[in-house]
């Protein structure tokens, strides 16, 4: 059975940086763009909360709740968007590109699905029983490189899990006027089979999940998970061009904090809450306060 509380701390922790991130974003404190992840906090956490140590993941443009979820330390990662010496990177990846153990992201569309998959090949050559999760968007779909991926995916055997977030919109094109037909055949045409769920619900997400991981640790062989979600915030900063009637809708109606809240008795959601927005708070703090690296 799940632990609904530390469920509903993996999806908050997300959703109070995410918050904070936005919120403070006007500041000037943080360097180049960002790209929240609110409302996809259930595929992360649902997805993630699996994974192994030798186990790799590899993130995108988006990725702050992948790094989460992953087990990364937000002081850490506000100090990366900050530019900090005690960033992930040392302040040099900023929002989108990141490494910390076997996590790494890359704005670059597409960019990380080739590299993912090369190492999930590399694991299987060394025996590691590893699983490399690659995580892509409906917007990656476009892109040439990630069906050479899934061709040599399925002709290799390779043990990696391709998991599309698809949020229907790709930065401010709706999917219905960037991508043709349905996602799940431009998988099965390689072989790969997929599953797809259309939910915000991490406890539908998690079994589903845990399943696919487990096929690939135990055949080898690539799966796809097809996640239909919701994005709440603009593609980075201020560049949603939806109506505002839309939004408000999509929180009442696929909100993963609210839906997992309902799991929880009042007093424990208090809890939780109140320690995770101190958390936050002091992370966001601390990371404000560390020095620069020397080279600036």
């Amino acid at each position: 059975m799940p632990d609904d509380q530390a469920l509903y701390r993996g999806l908050y922790r997300i959703r109070r940086f995410e918050e904070t991130v936005l919120n403070e974003f006007s500041s000037g404190l943080f360097y180049g763009t960002t790209h929240t992840y609110l409302g996809q906090e259930a595929n992360a956490v649902g997805v993630l909360d699996h994974l192994q140590k030798e186990d790799i993941v590899f993130s995108n443009h988006r990725c702050h709740g992948h790094f989460i979820a992953y087990g990364g330390d937000p002081r850490a990662l506000f100090a990366e968007l900050m530019g900090k010496k005690t960033g992930v990177t040392g302040g040099r990846g900023g929002s989108q590109h990141i490494h910390w153990k076997n996590f790494y992201s890359n704005g670059i569309l597409g960019s990380t699905v080739p590299v993912g998959t090369g190492a999930a090949l590399a694991e299987k050559f060394k025996d590691s029983n590893a699983v490399t999760i690659i995580f892509l968007g409906d917007g990656t779909l476009g892109q040439g490189v990630v069906y050479e991926s899934l061709n040599l995916a399925s002709l290799w055997d390779v043990p990696v899990l391709f998991v599309v977030e698809n949020n229907r919109i790709a930065q401010t094109t709706p999917i219905e006027l960037a991508v043709a037909g349905e996602i799940p055949p431009r998988f099965n045409a390689f072989g790969i089979p997929t599953t797809e769920l259309n939910t915000s619900d991490v406890c539908e997400i998690l079994p589903t999940a845990r399943e696919l991981i487990a096929e690939i640790r135990g055949e080898a062989a690539p799966r796809a998970l097809i996640l239909h979600t919701h994005r709440f915030g603009p593609h980075s900063k201020g560049d949603d061009t939806r109506p505002e009637e839309e939004i408000k809708r999509l929180h009442a109606k696929h909100d993963p904090i609210k839906i997992h809240a309902e799991r929880l008795d009042k007093n424990a959601r208090t809890i939780i809450e109140t320690e995770i927005d101190a958390q936050i708070s002091e992370a966001f703090d601390l990371a404000k306060n560390d020095p620069l690296p020397a080279y600036i």
